[in-house]
């Protein structure tokens, strides 16, 4: 037998890439928590601090924060003065890790590290025998999106998103009929009927949970203008009552793609216009690896938007289905003539302005 020889240099860095892979993933466990217990926001806060001094204005066990403190130190997110016995978080880190940071906060998408971890050996089965992990399977997953996609919505929905369909925001102003697909917690819907009271806003999503919460919001609101109803997009079955629909972040996914586009192509008047907020990628694997997200995209992809699909029996788009892809479906649903757009400083998204003709 014969022995193949291998480049040993190659080999070792290797070697030092995977002990980063560990360093980064258990230290993204500890950002959450960071990020959970405010110490990050705390720190921001604070001049160089001792563990007790950051412990105790963050109402924290000392002894914890003083261990956390060290994984921080260590991965260099906080500087440390052995002298002093001090930590002080610096400026240009805290702009991505407090919730003032506002949508530049990445240490919000930490928390996703355990609920993927969560579903792990479910994921590991269907790797076995196939079939999918059901979107019920994921705690706080609900919770996580609607404050995920809160931060983006409130920055930028209506001063940067809706503009991307030129003349728009007039209609809206002078009064439409509006759908959001895949509504979530139906934020969106209900920042679009706050700002404009003359249209007519209507929300569905498939989770019970997120409908309550979203009829909850509008009624805190005092919104009269919101419909909020648990409902499927590939069921959708209202032909011509839309001049705008939007689906943001949802139509990878659907479990019938294919059936919600069409549904959505149907239910726009002429002259409608579908908003299609996904995930900016190519379909093609080469294209993509430079992609500053691709690991995370895909991994992403496996532990929840492509098996939660298969798991409904779906076709599993996966998380990075990407433009080509998008641009085929949405032409095969009647679409064509698709824009597609972005908003700067988003390098997640990708905005499709479809236009029924």
């Amino acid at each position: 037998m014969t022995t193949q020889q291998i480049d040993q240099a190659r080999a070792e860095a290797f070697a030092g890439q995977m002990m980063s892979l560990l360093n980064n993933a258990f230290t993204g466990l500890l950002v959450s928590i960071g990020y959970q217990t405010g110490l990050f926001d705390t720190m921001a806060e604070l001049p160089p601090s001792t563990s007790g001094d950051i412990a105790l204005a963050a109402g924290l066990n000392e002894r914890y924060v003083r261990e956390w403190l060290g994984a921080m130190v260590t991965s260099r997110a906080v500087e440390y003065d052995p002298v002093a016995g001090t930590y002080l978080l610096p400026r240009e880190h805290a702009a991505f890790l407090t919730r003032a940071a506002g949508p530049d906060n990445m240490a919000f998408f930490a928390q996703y590290i355990s609920l993927a971890g969560h579903v792990e050996p479910l994921v590991v089965e269907c790797f076995r025998k196939g079939g999918g992990v059901p979107y019920s399977a994921y705690p706080r997953f609900q919770q996580l999106q609607a404050e995920e996609t809160a931060r983006v919505y409130d920055a930028a929905l209506i001063e940067a998103i809706l503009p991307l369909v030129t003349g728009v925001v007039e209609r809206l102003e002078k009064g439409i009929d509006v759908l959001d697909i895949g509504c979530g917690q139906a934020h969106a819907t209900n920042l679009m009927a706050r700002a404009f009271p003359a249209s007519r806003f209507a929300a569905y999503d498939i989770s019970p949970e997120g409908i309550a919460a979203g009829r909850d919001e509008a009624r805190r609101w005092g919104l009269t203008n919101a419909r909020i109803e648990v409902k499927d997009a590939a069921t959708l079955d209202e032909p011509g009552r839309y001049d705008l629909i939007t689906a943001f972040d949802t139509v990878h996914d659907q479990a019938q793609p294919r059936k919600a586009l069409r549904n959505v192509f149907e239910a726009l008047r002429p002259g409608g216009v579908f908003l299609m907020g996904d995930i900016a990628a190519s379909s093609h694997l080469e294209e993509n690896l430079d992609h500053p997200l691709g690991p995370f995209l895909y991994a992403v992809s496996v532990l929840h938007c492509m098996t939660v699909s298969l798991s409904a029996g779906g076709e599993g788009l996966g998380t990075v289905w990407g433009e080509q892809q998008a641009r085929a479906l949405l032409a095969e649903a009647g679409f064509t003539g698709v824009e597609v757009k972005q908003v700067p400083g988003d390098i997640l998204n990708n905005y499709y302005v479809a236009t029924k003709k």
